[in-house]
């Protein structure tokens, strides 16, 4: 079972109580861009089912991960934290995992507004430099690992010299209906042998899509 854990619960976001968030307005655009902030939804069970009841992203939709578009040799690709570490990967390995190909139907792309665009190679630079650092499967900030809404909140500050981006909120694995934790969390920390990080500083792929400094943009 531990192993079966292992293997879907790296896809997982924080959980955070639900925020009332704007929906950014959409633009149309050709093409995906360096420094564009990519979310997805991948189905993992009553965690995610967990995730949902807790979170929302952008628009009301559900996001479990996040990856930031970068440029390597001219060519555009995702780092994301995800799995057993942090990697660099084609946007077609990160389109198939939403079933989409040659279309973008099931991934929200999101790009900075122009006041923070200057933070995009800072950015780039601090998420490249921390390929092949583990996966932070306990969801705990400033301990060396990262998942994955955790480098983009880390890449961005650092290239805006310290200072916050996307800000952080206290999280939750609480049932809103019961107040009490899922028991999904509960079995996922005992296998771990940690105590549930309820209430601590964290981030997540929803809460960073309902930034207002993010712009959704449309795929034409």
């Amino acid at each position: 079972m531990k192993q079966s854990l292992k293997i879907y619960f790296p896809l997982l976001m924080l959980l955070l109580a639900v925020f009332a968030g704007c929906s950014p307005k959409s633009k149309p655009v050709s093409s995906i861009q360096q420094g564009d902030i990519l979310f997805q939804n991948l189905h993992c069970g009553p965690l995610c089912d967990a995730i949902d009841a807790v979170t929302q992203g952008v628009d009301g939709k559900s996001f479990s991960h996040c990856a930031l578009v970068v440029k390597v040799n001219d060519t555009l690709k995702v780092v994301e934290a995800i799995g057993s570490k942090v990697q660099v990967n084609s946007l077609k390995t990160f389109f198939a995992r939403s079933g989409d190909t040659g279309v973008i139907r099931n991934i929200t792309v999101e790009r900075l507004k122009k006041p923070y665009r200057s933070l995009i190679s800072g950015a780039q630079a601090f998420a490249l430099n921390q390929v092949g650092a583990p996966y932070d499967d306990d969801f705990i900030m400033n301990n060396g690992k990262w998942y994955c809404s955790e480098l983009i909140y880390a890449a961005f500050k650092s290239a805006n010299d310290g200072k916050e981006v996307f800000p952080l909120e206290p999280m939750t694995f609480k049932d809103p209906k019961t107040h009490e934790f899922f028991p999904a969390w509960v079995e996922y920390y005992r296998q771990l042998g940690e105590p549930i990080p309820e209430g601590q500083p964290g981030t997540n792929p929803g809460l960073i899509s309902r930034s207002p400094d993010l712009q959704v943009v449309r795929m034409k």
